[in-house]
């Protein structure tokens, strides 16, 4: 690791075109500029779709009339439209691409977000929330996107850094939403009218950067996604390389079926085609092995999705490790999201809205550090154990127990001294966001042809994950009871990650991802 990867051009894989360092100080660099959108997109999008939470808690639940049970009842409504639309993103970013599919939940969920003032009673809440709840299935293409403009030895950390610095958008919104409010307040607004005008902030910015994520960077390192197969066949051919697995051909039915009929072009066959072919030189290539690029064409170009294979991949061992594990990481982080500042406020009265939310803030801001580390621990055990995956899988499970752990701690000592609360809240918030970042640091090696497919179906299962724990919250004494949940959701975290640890990384005989 060189100081200087932060910003020079990175080496890329010859025949995906895929960066091999992060060049996360240069926008000027197409992988820099990818990345800079991969995490600000879902920040932006992670901003909006929490806009609501923070000003729940005192200003507008009054302004409403709302209980407390309406209140929870809002935060289960926006996961339920998240889940769907996660599930929908996954097998678009394969057909479409995950650029036009990113762009495409920020453009469409800034329409209720907009629309968001024109709420009045519980029902439009409601309403509101669950349509503003498209901006959380930016997730899915973020996670997309960055896998397929980063190699496999730096994408655990590339995932966890643009997922990580998207998720702080859930400790921005707590820390902005009641500054604009408390601003415009003090230039002599009714609370009724201030909170309706705090949502202008969020909405401009989802609005401009879904504009300039089509704008200013490409779908792949390689060019348009309908064309990504055709170069990995044109760059493995200049690389003295042979495989045809452009789908039209019908020469990989699926992943890793290798035929080896020859098509013809005029007089010659694709073979001599492809043999006369005159190098392509590229700067700042890696050097790989032709066995790996073989492999890297073979096994690592998402494919079409279809049916057949949606059901295989979803219903796999593997894939159903990751929506469960992260069903109990990302899922806890969304409902304790949607109740921290309530709990701060409960225990401590003196605290009062804004400072409750500012403390609150602290559990999404944590991400900016935490997500990434995990990603990054995930990338550094893999490389020191020679290449093994068990080395990411084990180090997901581990976040997942130690996480519960946590939480049943918080659970049972119900914290009413305040460094105590922070601290554990902080404990608790490195173990469950690490633990995102190591599970979306181990996706891109699982099914890689179906990538967009295993992004999808695991994010949805984080908020399957928001809704059963929210729901949670909102059974334990009508909404009220928040330590004795916390016991409860601990306890389902232990259990289900103990249970999946002896699931293998990837399917035998997986072509592709090792």
């Amino acid at each position: 690791m060189k100081l200087s990867y932060l910003w020079e051009a990175p080496e890329v894989n010859p025949i995906n075109r895929k960066a091999r360092s992060v060049p996360f100080l240069n926008v000027f660099n197409v992988y820099g500029r990818v990345f800079f959108f991969s995490w600000w997109g879902f920040m932006v999008a992670f901003w909006g779709w929490y806009a609501f939470p923070p000003l729940l808690t005192h200003t507008i639940k009054n302004n409403l009339h709302l209980t407390s049970a309406q209140v929870a009842n809002s935060n289960i409504v926006s996961l339920c439209a998240t889940l769907g639309i996660r599930l929908v993103a996954g097998p678009a970013c394969d057909h479409f691409g995950p650029r036009w599919v990113f762009a495409g939940t920020l453009l469409i969920g800034s329409v209720p977000l907009g629309l968001a003032p024109l709420v009045h009673n519980a029902q439009g809440l409601y309403i509101s929330r669950f349509f503003i709840g498209i901006l959380g299935g930016s997730f899915v293409p973020c996670q997309v996107w960055s896998t397929s403009f980063f190699d496999k030895n730096v994408v655990g950390t590339a995932n966890a850094l643009t997922g990580g610095w998207g998720n702080a958008g859930g400790g921005i919104t707590y820390f902005i939403m009641p500054a604009v409010l408390d601003s415009l307040v003090k230039r002599g607004y009714s609370d009724g009218v201030a909170w309706r005008l705090t949502f202008i902030v969020p909405l401009i910015i989802t609005i401009a950067t879904g504009l300039s994520m089509l704008l200013l960077c490409p779908d792949t390192p390689t060019g348009k996604w309908s064309e990504r197969h055709a170069h990995a066949d044109q760059n493995l051919a200049s690389h003295g390389g042979s495989l045809f697995s452009s789908p039209p051909n019908g020469l990989v039915d699926i992943p890793g079926n290798i035929t080896d009929k020859a098509d013809y072009t005029g007089d010659k066959s694709i073979h001599e085609v492809e043999r006369d072919r005159k190098p392509v030189p590229f700067d700042h290539e890696a050097q790989l092995s032709k066995e790996e690029m073989l492999e890297t064409a073979r096994g690592e170009i998402v494919q079409k999705p279809d049916w057949g294979t949606a059901m295989s991949v979803t219903l796999s061992p593997q894939t159903l490790f990751h929506i469960l594990t992260y069903m109990c990481s990302f899922g806890a982080e969304l409902a304790v999201n949607a109740v921290l500042s309530s709990y701060y406020l409960q225990n401590f009265p003196r605290l009062g809205q804004t400072v409750s939310a500012d403390w609150a803030a602290m559990f999404g801001f944590m991400n900016l550090v935490t997500r990434p580390l995990g990603g990054a621990i995930s990338d550094v055990a893999y490389r020191a154990s020679g290449r093994s995956l068990w080395a990411k899988k084990l180090w997901v499970v581990a976040c997942g127990c130690l996480a519960g752990a946590v939480f049943v701690v918080i659970g049972r000592l119900d914290p009413h001294h305040l460094p105590t609360m922070v601290g554990l809240v902080a404990l608790v918030a490195v173990f469950v966001e690490a633990g995102n970042g190591a599970n979306f640091a181990l996706i891109p090696h699982v099914h890689p042809h179906a990538n967009g497919m295993v992004a999808g179906v695991t994010g949805a299962g984080g908020n399957l994950g928001g809704v059963v724990f929210a729901v949670i919250f909102r059974f334990m004494d009508n909404g009220t009871d928040y330590a004795k949940a916390f016991w409860v959701i601990g306890i389902i975290t232990i259990v289900l990650n103990v249970c999946l640890c002896w699931v293998k990384p990837i399917p035998s005989g997986q072509v592709g991802g090792h």
